[in-house]
């Protein structure tokens, strides 16, 4: 008897967000994009907008790293899982206002302090602090965000539990990681559950404050969640998946 050879089943990406401000941005983005698609309602924090699932799974590494293998392990097979919210940018880097897609997720408080400075977990021997991203996908979506005249770039996004309140902790990230373009609370939780499943993972930081000392009075939290949803809506250009 000839073999039968079943279709590769159709691939999802899981959006997870930190807040339901942030989950939002993204399903009008998506709505955008992907117009004959309803959003469909469900009880708690998930939404599904065609092929694209998008839950606020709540702050900090921890709380996405739980939701996001949640998600994964309730729902359909995924070829991408984003960490998808705002953050802050480094100045010189990154301005207010725009896009980072990360190139590589980095923990960047995941480790010990030593006499000699900061060791991470990788110099420790006990795992790695960096997840790694498909590069070019990262230079293909800020492509196509400057395409659509934003301001975009693609580079290290880092992740801590807490985040910067001085100009002398964003010296120091800066040291520990070169280039590093944003900072936020969740990538690396969502990409190491990914990671660990098999599944690609990306960050995508829309930038509502510097990084460095805090002054709430100079954020732009509604200019941030407006380019997420410009951001969401170009997304599944750039991944062909609708």
């Amino acid at each position: 008897m000839k073999k039968r050879i079943l279709p590769d089943p159709p691939a999802y990406v899981l959006i997870v967000a930190a807040v339901e401000a942030e989950r939002d941005a993204v399903v009008r983005g998506l709505m955008k994009a992907c117009p004959e698609e309803s959003c469909g309602e469900a009880e708690g924090p998930l939404r599904r907008v065609g092929r694209y699932i998008v839950v606020a799974g709540g702050v900090g590494p921890a709380a996405a790293a739980a939701s996001t293998a949640l998600a994964i392990a309730g729902g359909p097979p995924l070829r991408y899982v984003v960490s998808a919210g705002i953050g802050g940018g480094f100045p010189g880097a990154a301005p207010v206002g725009s896009v980072v897609v990360a190139t590589e997720i980095v923990c960047a408080d995941l480790g010990a302090e030593t006499a000699q400075g900061f060791a991470s977990v990788d110099e420790l021997g006990f795992g790695s602090w960096r997840v790694k991203t498909d590069r070019e996908v990262a230079e293909a979506l800020a492509e196509a965000l400057r395409q659509a005249g934003m301001a975009a770039t693609a580079a290290p996004v880092l992740t801590l539990s807490t985040v910067t309140g001085s100009g002398e902790t964003a010296a120091e990230l800066l040291r520990r990681v070169p280039g590093a373009a944003a900072e936020a609370m969740e990538g690396y939780g969502a990409a190491l559950a990914a990671s660990m499943h098999g599944i690609e993972a990306m960050e995508v930081r829309a930038l509502s404050n510097a990084v460095g000392p805090r002054d709430r009075d100079a954020w732009r939290i509604g200019d941030a969640l407006a380019a997420l949803e410009r951001t969401a809506a170009i997304l599944p250009e750039v991944l062909n998946i609708r």
